[in-house]
């Protein structure tokens, strides 16, 4: 990319890596600057922090859209143009055989709450879309109206443990509970299903005997801070090539997946 990039942000707590995001555009390091901040939690400590820094901001607060559909179903207003077999036919969050009532109100409630984010954050473009500790899942009804150019995901996500292994919401803990000699962190593009987008990078730290979870906690965030604007450095320099491989096995078999290639610097 020749110009500097645009880029949107979604949190749910203190917005630690956001921060590392905007260092980085400071300092240079990143072609680009946050247009915007979205949270699902009105009491994020990381909407406090940038505050002083005029970015325009807003919330969205699921809670609230949670608890009134479960009150009054009927009376939820949805999208015009959500198409509920569509998403459950693409979706990967839930099995095959999931509970159907249940995966409709969570659906039906995400996406009520994720056209209201879409709203919000149709007055500041952007190019890329970072998620920095935002604790909700995006559905196809999201991620299809921000993915609009096919093979161009522009929605990044950081998940503190070094995917496929440990995906959901405490990376760090599981790792640690398991025993793992190795713990890390992954930053990866958003998909269809639970931190199982193509993976863009990842760091990883070594886990001794006489570490705690506070431990591992630090030694995660640290490398964190380092990765997650790398990775978004690489994606302003139009670095970043998502490509689909195909190998065949001793038996015949083909196997498919996803990769991200990472271009070489043009400096």
């Amino acid at each position: 990319m020749n110009q500097d990039i645009r880029i949107g942000a979604l949190i749910s707590g203190s917005g630690t890596n956001l921060q590392a995001i905007m260092d980085a555009c400071e300092s240079g390091q990143i072609r680009g600057s946050v247009v915007f901040i979205g949270t699902d939690n009105p009491g994020a400590a990381g909407l406090k922090k940038v505050e002083k820094l005029k970015i325009p901001s807003f919330v969205v607060d699921y809670g609230s859209i949670i608890r009134r559909f479960k009150k009054s179903p009927e009376k939820v207003k949805l999208p015009d143009d959500f198409d509920l077999d569509e998403i459950l036919k693409k979706q990967h969050l839930f099995p095959a055989d999931a509970d159907k009532q249940k995966m409709k109100a969570f659906f039906t409630t995400r996406a009520i709450a994720e056209a209201t984010l879409l709203d919000k954050m149709k007055n500041c473009p952007f190019d890329l879309l970072v998620l920095a500790g935002f604790m909700r899942n995006l559905t196809p009804y999201f991620i299809d109206r921000v993915n609009t150019v096919p093979d161009h995901p522009r929605i990044m996500n950081i998940h503190p443990a070094l995917l496929p292994a440990f995906p959901g919401i405490d990376g760090y803990g599981d790792t640690f509970r398991y025993g793992c000699k190795i713990g890390g962190c992954t930053v990866h593009f958003v998909d269809y299903g639970e931190d199982s987008g193509p993976i863009i990078g990842q760091r990883a730290y070594t886990i001794s005997e006489d570490d705690t979870i506070e431990s591992v906690r630090e030694k995660g965030l640290k490398l964190e801070w380092a990765l997650y604007p790398e990775c978004v450095k690489q994606f302003a320099e139009g670095r970043l090539k998502t490509v689909r491989m195909s190998h065949v096995l001793k038996n015949g078999k083909k196997m498919h997946r996803t990769l991200v290639r990472i271009l070489p610097s043009q400096n």
